[in-house]
C-alpha cells in the first residue's frame, strides 16, 4: 500500500473515532476529555489527509517504505499523546509519562516528514 493511500485511509477511521467520541462528549454533557479529543482530529484527521496530499503529488515517495514507516510511526505517536492527554483530563496524572512519549515520538516523526519532503524538493529542483 501506498503511503497516500495509507494516511487517507487511516484518517478517516481516526476522524470516524474522533466524531464518536466528540459525539459521547455531547451526550454525556461530559467534556474533560475535550483536549485530547482535539489532539486526536488535528493529529489524526487534518495531518494525515496533509502528509497523503504530500505523498500522492510526489508518486516517486509516495511508494517508498520509508513514508509508509513515517505513516505508522505517526500513527503509534498519535495514539500514545491522544490516550495520555485523555488520561490526564480525566484526574489520572499517571497519562503523563505516556503524553510524553507520544509528544516525543510525534515530534521525531515530524523531524522525519521535513527530512523527506526537503529531500524531495532538493531532488526536485536539481532535475
Amino acid at each position: 500500500m501506498k503511503a497516500s493511500s495509507l494516511s487517507f485511509l487511516t484518517a478517516v477511521a481516526v476522524v470516524l473515532v474522533g466524531m464518536a467520541w466528540g459525539l459521547y462528549m455531547a451526550i454525556s454533557q461530559d467534556h474533560s476529555t475535550l483536549a485530547a479529543h482535539a489532539h486526536l482530529n488535528l493529529l489524526g484527521w487534518v495531518s494525515l489527509c496533509l502528509f497523503g496530499v504530500f505523498y500522492r503529488l510526489h508518486p516517486a515517495l509516495d511508494g517508498a517504505r520509508i513514508a509508509r514507516l513515517q505513516v505508522w510511526i505517526w500513527l503509534a505517536g498519535t495514539a500514545i499523546l491522544t490516550i495520555g492527554v485523555a488520561m490526564i483530563h480525566s484526574g489520572r496524572p499517571s497519562g503523563e509519562p505516556l503524553a510524553g512519549v507520544g509528544s516525543i515520538i510525534v515530534l521525531a516523526d515530524m523531524l522525519l516528514f521535513g527530512w523527506l519532503v526537503l529531500r524531495q524538493e532538493r531532488a526536485a529542483h536539481s532535475a
